[in-house]
């Protein structure tokens, strides 16, 4: 009798509307399933996370490990005797943990800092003369940050030191940043000076970057730091290293060499894609690679390689915060999140997705190869094993022939479409490219650029504080809910918002970078403001690394005054409500340490060691002003950032809204 044949089961497919609140995106998640093609929304349902590894209990430092330690059913009562092989506490090993993704992101945001101060340096020992600087204003600033004299005295008069020896003294001094064997961070004299005297109490200030992150993996390494305490304050200076060192000066050199962000108007959403355009999109964060990019698919003669090859034109898109580097300065539209990378290949119309670093999913080569897309990596440090994969390694000194390879292989690619193309018809418009500089412009004008209107509306309750949303998309979660639900939550109660990352795109996508969305969306207060200034009622600043902005935003709003004397003391929160990569364990630690009361979503990584999960979620709030908090729900989520805005503002004696008085000259004068 021969064997019964076993069934072989279905495999489990994502409910498009139940996976993303884009329209976009659900109508090609259902073309994935039409056409055979897995996705992480796919994934997502097959693969469960490890509840033990979520709570950050899970130790494999070793090779006795990994040591599994679960919270009991009834939660912790008493002593908590959980221990690892070696002995390790609950605590302790939550806390290396947490440290190691703080390690890991601060590298990943510092190391991206360290490759652009490498281009700068090339540029400004004219190595190169495809990079130019773009901004010699804010090179002269950022000269001043970092030491180098822009004046020099000669005959007992001061004169205007030469920009190319500022530059190159500049550019040596920023790299020096990353392993100088002494000192410390010069960037941390950036923060409120209340800030910095806290940071040196707590002796936290790191000496350089590369230090902070090499020691975090020599603490977690067995046997060496066992205190929880101890290992988070390393955690701190590594943090500080990547917001206030790293990621500072990555954002600070890309504004010298491509240009200070200022608003621009564009697209997002895969609807940007055109069906008869040769569709490049740009995927990773270093927009070293991208500009080049940009320039080269601009030129007349590579537009009429296009058409010659049947083509109407060059549509270049982004994904990720290389986007949002391309839109922020040239106004290139954006493709989509995190989430969609795999979405934008199943249109049938992406000739080449080419990427460099960070948040790149392996899975892209296995969608490709069921399309015509070429997928072309181009970081030494970032490749794909798959065969279908092109590796070609950018270099900036040959930026302009590696940019016209790449235009050219999407170019010559167009002809080999083998899907019938199916483009969605989403897009919304958009205002991006808001900065330190722009913000103070558009609150102040040319010729007094100030915060002082920002703080006057807080003061008065017309706003009632701001928030930093920012942050990626989890597959754990519904794509894009959490973000778009936190900050119109936030909008709606007169919380101006500022954003980056995949959070920026997110809103971007829902129509919340316009103007027009204040009288849509927000409260009376917000709105009224939002509609004298200009302005949406949220602020895209740019990709992660440019969390920075939101930094020195604040900090100018310190100096503006009537709001206290560090960042801790006035209105302000920030979330990431759909986090998932390590960035955002640092980004977040080093918003907690700078004084800004942080929540996130989803998942929580030391929620398994409740004493040092209370440490770093209450008791660090007293430390350092500011705490980490965790709340999955949206709605949840942004009333407890307005809960502690309303707090600040009771503590700072401004929670009843101020009478609106007609002011004469006199009043002007005393203001």
């Amino acid at each position: 009798m021969a064997e019964e044949k076993k069934k072989v089961k279905a495999p489990k497919l994502a409910d498009p509307v139940a996976s993303s609140i884009d329209v976009a995106s659900q109508e090609m998640i259902a073309r994935s399933h039409e056409l055979g093609v897995e996705t992480i929304f796919d994934r997502a349902l097959t693969m469960k996370p490890c509840a033990i590894g979520v709570q950050g209990t899970c130790c494999k430092n070793c090779s006795m490990g990994p040591c599994r330690l679960p919270l009991p059913k009834a939660g912790i009562e008493g002593e908590d005797t959980r221990k690892g092989l070696c002995g390790a506490t609950a605590n302790t090993i939550a806390a290396r943990n947490f440290i190691r993704m703080i390690a890991g992101g601060a590298a990943a945001h510092s190391d991206h800092g360290r490759g652009v101060a490498e281009v700068f340096l090339a540029v400004a020992k004219k190595e190169t003369d495809v990079y130019k600087i773009k901004d010699e204003e804010k090179l002269l600033a950022v000269a001043g940050h970092l030491g180098v004299a822009t004046t020099v005295e000669v005959d007992g008069e001061e004169l205007d030191r030469d920009i190319d020896e500022i530059a190159l003294e500049t550019a040596e001094v920023a790299l020096n940043e990353w392993g100088k064997p002494e000192g410390e961070l010069l960037y941390a004299k950036r923060a409120p000076k209340a800030r910095y005297e806290l940071w040196k109490k707590q002796g936290v200030i790191p000496r350089n970057i590369d230090r902070e992150i090499v020691e975090i993996m020599h603490r977690t390494h067995m046997g060496v730091d066992q205190d929880y305490k101890n290992l988070i304050k390393q955690g701190t200076r590594a943090a500080i290293a990547d917001g206030w060192g790293g990621s500072m000066l990555a954002t600070d050199l890309q504004d010298i060499l491509f240009g200070t962000p200022y608003p621009v108007q564009s697209e997002a959403n895969l609807g940007v894609m055109k069906e008869d355009h040769v569709n490049l999109v740009i995927h990773g964060h270093e927009p070293i690679l991208s500009e080049m990019i940009v320039a080269v698919a601009q030129k007349q003669e590579m537009i009429d390689y296009a058409k010659k090859k049947g083509a109407a034109g060059i549509q270049l898109s982004g994904i990720c915060c290389t986007a949002n580097e391309m839109l922020q300065r040239h106004g290139i539209p954006l493709c989509g999140t995190f989430l969609q990378q795999e979405l934008a290949i199943i249109t049938g119309a992406c000739d080449a997705m080419v990427v460099d670093i960070q948040c790149i999913m392996q899975n892209i080569a296995n969608v490709a190869a069921c399309f015509h897309t070429k997928v072309i990596t181009t970081h030494r440090i970032a490749q794909i094993e798959q065969d279908n994969v092109i590796h070609i390694e950018f270099d900036e000194h040959h930026a302009v022939e590696d940019a016209e390879r790449i235009v050219k292989m999407a170019i010559d690619n167009f002809a080999n479409r083998k899907a019938e193309v199916m483009i969605p018809q989403h897009k919304a418009p958009i205002v991006a490219g808001f900065g330190v500089e722009s913000t103070e412009y558009h609150l102040g004008g040319s010729f007094r650029g100030t915060y002082y209107t920002l703080n006057d509306n807080i003061i008065n309750g017309r706003i009632r504080g701001v928030a930093g949303v920012v942050g990626c998309n989890n597959a754990r979660t519904k794509h894009n809910h959490d973000h778009i639900t936190v900050v119109k939550e936030l909008i709606k109660n007169d919380v101006l918002v500022l954003t980056t990352g995949c959070n920026a795109i997110a809103c971007a996508m829902e129509g919340l970078l316009t103007p027009e969305a204040a009288a849509v969306h927000c409260g009376a207060g917000l709105a009224e403001v939002c509609e004298t200034v200009g302005i949406p009622p949220v602020l895209h600043l740019g990709s992660c690394v440019d969390n920075s902005r939101i930094l020195l935003a604040a900090t100018e709003v310190v100096k503006a005054g009537g709001l206290g004397n560090d960042i801790s003391e006035w209105p302000v929160a920030g979330s990431a409500p759909e986090w998932m990569s390590e960035k955002a364990i640092s980004i977040g630690h080093y918003f907690v340490v700078s004084g800004v009361y942080t929540v996130v979503g989803v998942t929580f990584p030391t929620s398994g060691a409740p004493v040092f999960n209370n440490y770093i979620c209450k008791e660090f709030e007293d430390i350092y002003g500011g705490m980490w908090d965790f709340e999955p729900d949206p709605v949840k989520h942004a009333h407890m950032m307005i809960a502690h805005i309303d707090k600040k503002r009771k503590e700072l004696g401004i929670d009843k809204a101020r009478e609106r008085v007609m002011m004469d000259f006199a009043s002007r004068q005393a203001l």
